[in-house]
């Protein structure tokens, strides 16, 4: 069994079992799964049930499923909301069984994402951190015109956090940066430059 496990999952390089579709990058959850149960036989997932025995709950507008996966005997859990092909949450009379299900292979993946395997697609990078100084940004988006709104600024270092143009040609905005920060680092606001450390910090500590 690795002493570090999380790096060695870390390690791996998804580039290829990813899919992009409406702004959301998807990783096969059958191919994720047989990665993991490769290096950990005794990896284990679970899907939790509300009070009625569904695989999904509801607060009676919309719907959520919560998974968890067990590796190396730690269990990190995801909830994800039950989406349409827009990415918008599907009102609880719409939802169909297939809805749900679509929900769980995704949830999982995020699930196993957060012992590592394919985590760097979700913080906004394309490959897995090979040891070397991550690639520059291609270029910098033009700046807005000036908002009242006051500046978004990373919670660790102070840096105004910007939109820029990733190495792919897509571009990152505030908004998603925010939501991805606060989705994968327990509500904290991070720039692009501070996740990357913050990764390289759990990979030390794993």
């Amino acid at each position: 069994m690795s002493d570090n496990y999380f790096s060695e999952l870390y390690s791996v390089d998804v580039s290829d079992k990813t899919e992009k579709k409406n702004g959301l990058t998807y990783l096969s959850w059958a191919w994720a799964w047989a990665e993991v149960k490769k290096r950990f036989p005794d990896a284990t997932y679970t899907i939790y049930e509300n009070a009625d025995g569904w695989n999904y709950h509801t607060d009676g507008r919309t719907c959520w499923v919560k998974t968890g996966a067990t590796v190396n005997g730690l269990e990190h859990i995801e909830e994800l909301p039950v989406m349409d092909y827009r990415n918008q949450s599907i009102p609880v009379d719409k939802v169909t069984s297939m809805d749900v299900n679509k929900a769980i292979q995704r949830s999982l993946t995020k699930a196993v994402a957060r012992h590592g395997l394919g985590l760097y697609v979700y913080a906004g990078e394309d490959t897995p951190e090979d040891g070397s100084e991550p690639p520059p940004l291609v270029k910098a988006v033009p700046e807005p015109a000036k908002s009242k709104e006051p500046p978004v600024v990373c919670s660790h270092c102070g840096a105004e956090i910007k939109p820029f143009i990733d190495a792919s040609g897509k571009t990152s905005s505030v908004k998603r940066q925010v939501e991805r920060s606060k989705e994968l680092f327990a509500g904290k606001i991070f720039c692009a430059e501070c996740a990357r450390k913050y990764i390289k910090g759990e990979q030390a500590n794993a």
